[in-house]
């Protein structure tokens, strides 16, 4: 997924949830739109580097966009993360219309966004006429503890778990069903469900991958210019799902 034009500043504060302070780099003070509903634990990092698109829609109440933080990283080095959780599912159609994703995932011929399934409604819809129907669910992850693992989701999602029973019944029915963790931040190694944050959630993950539902992670690879300026983002490598 190419970006748009980027342009960098300092997060002062994120609040309102959808909203945040950010200082540009020609010293202008704008308020962004935050794309994200989470807790956005351990990527609200007042002082970071960020990167904001423009829009010029007159109909958007906000001009400004937070696109991408950059954090120091305990270890020492710096790691992009992407915040904007609506890039997810883009990410990763590109990747299964380009036949770049594995596990099967790319060999089926017909794609539908937004799948209506009883209870719920899934990110993906895949067909084909060999290999049947494979629904998909992404869930984007950016929460990376102190432990140097990084785990979903960041805060209680009842409508995440919502989405695995969704899943389960599909799979019960014969269906393929996935759910998809796009790791969105360069130095997460591999994705466990947050039991110390939503242990229905972890509860639930653990009893649907016996159930049929195939849980997989792919990590993000953001292409840079030379000055480090961000001009792209796209699916990375498989990582390891850790559900012990």
């Amino acid at each position: 997924m190419d970006y748009p034009e980027l342009y960098s500043g300092v997060l002062l504060k994120r609040y309102k949830r959808f909203l945040a302070d950010i200082r540009l780099d020609d010293g202008r003070e704008v308020v962004a739109h935050c794309p994200n509903t989470g807790s956005m634990r351990a990527v609200n990092v007042p002082g970071s580097r960020v990167w904001l698109s423009s829009s010029e829609d007159p109909k958007r109440k906000l001009k400004w966009t937070w696109e991408l933080i950059e954090l120091e990283q305990p270890g020492g080095g710096m790691a992009l993360a992407s915040v904007h959780t609506g890039r997810a599912n883009r990410i990763v159609e590109e990747a299964l219309r380009g036949a770049q994703v594995p596990d099967a995932l790319a060999d089926y011929s017909r794609l539908k966004r937004e799948a209506k399934v009883e209870g719920a409604r899934l990110d993906f819809r895949l067909d084909d006429d060999r290999l049947g129907s494979c629904f998909v669910e992404v869930k984007q992850v950016t929460l990376r503890e102190q432990d140097g693992h990084g785990y979903f989701p960041d805060a209680v999602s009842e409508r995440g778990r919502k989405h695995l029973e969704a899943l389960a019944a599909l799979a019960a029915q014969g269906h393929r069903a996935v759910l998809l963790f796009l790791v969105a931040h360069e130095a997460i190694p591999d994705v466990a469900p947050a039991a110390h944050l939503d242990p229905a959630y972890a509860e639930t993950l653990l009893r649907v991958a016996g159930q049929g539902v195939e849980i997989m992670a792919f990590g993000i690879r953001v292409e840079c210019s030379e000055d480090r300026q961000p001009r792209a983002i796209v699916l990375g490598q498989a990582l390891p799902v850790r559900l012990t």
